[in-house]
């Protein structure tokens, strides 16, 4: 993103990208990884909320999918 931009442009995009993920959700495979503003806009939760679910049980737990990337899978979720 070009350094010039306004913080409202990128809340926009930042917006507009997770309402396109939100809208491919549901055509995602079981093994899909996703973040945490998906798994909060899914569950209509906030991120403390999300955190304190999985640390209770009640929302599956997250994987690692890399040194400081955290995803749950689609899998996981729907079955939730």
């Amino acid at each position: 993103m070009p350094s010039n931009t306004t913080p409202e442009t990128r809340k926009a995009a930042k917006a507009a990208k997770l309402a396109e993920q939100l809208k491919l959700f549901e055509s995602l495979p079981p093994y899909a990884l996703v973040a945490l503003p998906v798994v909060c806009a899914i569950t209509g939760r906030s991120p403390a909320s999300v955190w304190r679910d999985v640390k209770a049980g009640r929302c599956p737990a997250p994987v690692k999918a890399g040194p400081r990337s955290t995803r749950w899978r689609v899998g996981d979720l729907r079955a939730a």
